[in-house]
C-alpha cells in the first residue's frame, strides 16, 4: 500500500512539473514573438524622380540605404529610380496614395495641377530666391504645418522639403536681356513659369526631361530650362547648346531659383510608424536636405568649369530685368493663389514675408489693385 501510494504521489508532481514547463515555454515563446514583432523592420518602398546614374539619384540612394542603421534596423528605405515602379509622375502620385509605394521623392512643383497650393511650395517666378528663405518659411513661419494639413486631404503626409538647386536655361543663341527672349521657342515647366515667359513673347513647350536633349539636338526648340549645371552636364547639354542663362550676380535663376524636392509618404504608412521613428525620419529629411544641396552646389562649380572648357558662354540678366520679370509675374501669382483656399493661405504667408523689410521684394505699390 505504501509503495503504491508512493508511486501515485510521484506521478502527480511529475505531471505538474511537465505542465509547468509547457506553460513556461509557451509564455517565453509568446514573449519572444512579441519582442520580435516589436523590433521587426518596417520597409518602405520609395521612388525618386531622379534617373538612375545621375548625381541626384546617387545621393538619394545613399541616404535611403543609411536609414536602416540610423533606426537600429527598425525602418528600411528601399529606393527606386524614376519609372522603376510608377511609370510616370501621375502614376507616382497615385501609387503613393494607394500604398503601392510608401513614399516618393519628387519635385514638389509637379503637383500644381493636382494640388494648386504646391505651386507655392517650391520657388516660382521672381518669388523668394534664396534657400534660407524657404527654410525660414517652412520651419519658422508655419508653412510646414499648413502644407501637411493640405496633403492630409489627399491621403499623404508631407515630411519636409529637400533643397536641390536652381533651374537654368541652356540656349543655342545668346540671351542678354528679357527682350532677347522674344520669338524664342523654349522648353519650360508648365503652369506659372510658362505663363510668365509668355508675357515676354516666348513660345513655351512642355517636354519630359528625357526628351530635352534630342529636341535641342534637332533644333525643334531654341533653348531649354532644366535643373542645374551638375545634372545638365551629365545629360550632355554642352553638346547641343552654346549658352547658359543665369539671373543677376548671386541669383542663378529668376524663374525657379530654389527648385525644391521633398519626401512625401502615404498617410497610413506614416500613422502606423512609431512616433520615435517619425521623429528620426523628420530629422533625417532636414539633414539630407542640407547634404543634398551642398553636394549639388559643389558639383555645379565643377560642372561650370567643364561647360566653359567645352566652349559654353554664360550670360546674365540684370537686376532691372529681374524687377521687370517680377512685375510681370505678380498678377500671375495672384491668379494661382485664387485657385483655391489652400493656395491662397500659402501665398498669404509668402507675400507677408516678401513684403517684410528683411526681404523687401514687394511693396504696397507693387500689389496695388491686386
Amino acid at each position: 500500500m505504501t509503495s503504491n501510494n508512493n508511486v501515485e504521489g510521484s506521478k502527480a508532481p511529475r505531471r505538474s512539473f511537465l505542465k509547468g514547463v509547457a506553460v513556461a515555454a509557451a509564455f517565453c515563446g509568446a514573449t519572444l514573438m512579441g519582442a520580435g514583432q516589436a523590433h521587426a523592420a518596417t520597409t518602405w518602398k520609395i521612388q525618386s524622380v531622379w534617373d538612375a546614374g545621375t548625381v541626384g539619384y546617387d545621393l538619394f540612394e545613399e541616404w535611403c540605404n543609411s536609414m536602416e542603421e540610423k533606426t537600429g534596423g527598425e525602418l528600411i528605405f528601399k529606393p527606386y529610380p524614376a519609372k522603376a515602379v510608377a511609370a510616370d509622375n501621375n502614376a507616382l502620385f497615385d501609387s503613393v496614395r494607394s500604398g503601392v509605394l510608401q513614399g516618393m521623392n519628387p519635385f514638389t512643383l509637379y503637383w500644381s495641377g493636382k494640388i494648386p497650393a504646391s505651386v507655392f511650395l517650391s520657388s516660382y517666378p521672381a518669388g523668394p530666391d534664396q534657400p534660407h528663405q524657404w527654410d525660414t518659411m517652412f520651419y519658422s513661419m508655419g508653412m510646414l504645418e499648413k502644407t501637411r494639413e493640405i496633403y492630409k486631404k489627399y491621403g499623404l503626409f508631407y515630411v519636409g522639403p529637400i533643397q536641390h538647386d536652381a533651374n537654368i536655361i541652356h540656349s543655342k543663341k545668346p540671351v542678354n536681356s528679357l527682350a532677347d527672349l522674344k520669338g524664342m521657342k523654349i522648353r519650360v515647366p508648365g503652369g506659372m513659369v510658362a505663363e510668365v515667359f509668355q508675357q515676354f513673347g516666348v513660345s513655351t513647350v512642355s517636354l519630359p526631361g528625357s526628351d530635352i536633349f534630342p529636341a535641342l539636338e534637332k533644333g525643334t526648340i531654341d533653348a531649354a530650362d532644366y535643373v542645374g549645371p551638375a545634372v545638365n552636364y551629365e545629360l550632355g547639354f554642352s553638346q547641343v547648346t552654346d549658352y547658359i542663362l543665369f539671373g543677376p550676380p548671386g541669383v542663378m535663376s529668376v524663374y525657379q531659383p530654389v527648385d525644391l524636392m521633398d519626401l512625401t509618404v502615404n498617410l497610413r504608412a506614416w500613422n502606423n510608424l512609431d512616433p520615435k521613428l517619425q521623429k528620426v525620419v523628420e530629422e533625417e529629411v532636414r539633414n539630407y536636405s542640407q547634404r543634398h544641396y551642398l553636394t549639388i552646389q559643389q558639383r555645379n562649380i565643377e560642372a561650370m568649369e567643364k561647360f566653359k572648357a567645352d566652349g559654353d558662354t554664360v550670360s546674365r540678366l540684370s537686376q532691372a530685368d529681374l524687377e521687370e520679370f517680377r512685375r510681370a509675374a505678380i498678377p500671375i501669382w495672384y491668379k494661382w493663389a485664387n485657385k483655391d483656399e489652400d493656395a491662397r493661405a500659402i501665398f498669404d504667408m509668402q507675400l507677408k514675408y516678401m513684403m517684410n523689410d528683411t526681404v523687401g521684394y514687394v511693396d504696397e505699390e507693387d500689389i496695388k489693385g491686386m
